[in-house]
């Protein structure tokens, strides 16, 4: 029953997270090479786009989740 609602919750605020800001961006470190004092890296960054209507999805499933968790109590 306790895990049930940290799950719903959890769903809710990933669901509310990609309302909100929509996209999310990482940056990593793909290559590097030093060459005596000299340091050279390249940085990709990737941008992935949340769509609405999964951000949606997770909200009602949270909330169903959330109404099983509390009957059940």
């Amino acid at each position: 029953m306790k895990g049930l609602g940290v799950l719903a919750m959890a769903l809710i605020a990933a669901g509310a997270l990609g309302l909100i800001h929509g996209r999310f961006s990482d940056t990593k470190e793909s290559h590097k090479a030093e060459v005596g004092a000299l340091e050279l890296a390249v940085n990709d960054k990737e941008t992935v786009n949340v769509p609405q209507w999964a951000a949606v999805v997770a909200i009602a499933l949270g909330a169903g989740l959330f109404v099983m968790a509390s009957r059940k109590a």
